[in-house]
């Protein structure tokens, strides 16, 4: 084996372990909310190219920059153990070191908030606000000594965060205000970035139990959070035909059209466990990207048809 073929795989390595810590199943959090939000800017006429991509940039650093500071927190807490049932996690198992993985989250959330400067510009001192917590919550969500993800308090936070303040805050930085169609709006995607977590906590509930980590679904059982999952899931559906009551196009209907992926998650959900629950989350990820997809193009149609 010649030294360029060493250093290729060695690479290739490298490359493999970073898109782990990355997680991609769970951006579709990151993402959806921040199209969401553009898709009603663009529906009013409000719709600023540069401040939505950077807006999503931002939503995606901080995304990512949480599942980092996890894999970092989970580590030094003893939750990623080799009985746990998930993906690898890089820093428990070697592949990245903790000192290369507190590098990167650092210079990734400065990163962030450098890009996060130009939308204070567009729209001031509350998006700062958003801003700082955000970043301070991504590393609060595992880091500190009362770490939300251990308090059971996760599931609210990721609604928050995940939801109205993505949305809304997307919506914001391009029409300098936010209104409650808008905030309607996020319930979904909030919704569904919940669902995600609460499949990653099914899953593990059993190890998270014997290191203290006493997420929603280890307080109150796998069984009952299976019950949430659904009902937020119906809760959803409902959120399109609001909007559309609130006077936006009936267009926005078209997220049903997701209703059969939600179905086959949902049935997935009740009938797996252990490592098949993986499959779940990621299929919870695809239901929100195309909810949410058909939603933001439902918005636009009549933008479309005006042209």
């Amino acid at each position: 084996m010649t030294d360029s073929t060493v250093h290729a795989q060695a690479e290739s390595s490298r490359f493999q372990a970073w898109m782990m810590a990355i997680r991609p199943k769970t951006l579709p959090a990151g993402a959806v909310p921040v199209v969401v939000g553009t898709a009603f800017a663009a529906a009013d006429g409000k719709f600023l190219p540069a401040a939505a991509i950077i807006a999503l940039l931002c939503a995606l650093g901080i995304q990512v920059a949480t599942n980092f500071i996890n894999e970092i927190y989970d580590f030094r807490k003893g939750a990623d153990t080799a009985e746990r049932l998930g993906p690898t996690r890089t820093v428990a198992t070697g592949l990245i070191s903790e000192k290369n993985m507190v590098a990167v989250s650092v210079i990734l959330l400065l990163a962030v908030f450098l890009l996060g400067l130009y939308l204070v510009y567009l729209a001031g001192w509350p998006i700062l606000l958003i801003g700082l917590l955000s970043m301070f919550f991504a590393w609060a969500y595992t880091g500190g000594p009362y770490p939300i993800a251990y308090s059971g308090l996760g599931d609210f936070f990721v609604f928050v965060f995940f939801g109205l303040v993505a949305v809304g805050g997307t919506y914001y930085v391009q029409a300098g205000g936010v209104s409650f169609p808008v905030l309607t709006a996020a319930v979904a995607p909030g919704i569904f970035s919940v669902n995600i977590l609460l499949v990653n906590n099914i899953r593990d509930i059993d190890t998270d139990r014997k290191v203290g980590k006493m997420t929603l679904p280890a307080r109150i059982g796998g069984g009952n959070a299976r019950w949430l999952y659904l009902g937020l899931t119906v809760v959803a559906y409902f959120v399109p035909v609001w909007v559309w009551m609130t006077g936006y196009s009936i267009w926005c209907m078209l997220a049903w059209l997701s209703i059969p992926l939600a179905i086959g998650q949902v049935r997935a959900l009740f009938r797996s466990e252990g490592r098949a629950l993986n499959e779940v989350l990621a299929g919870t990820g695809k239901v929100m990207t195309l909810h949410g997809a058909l939603f933001a193009i439902g918005l636009l149609v009549p933008t479309f048809s005006a042209l």
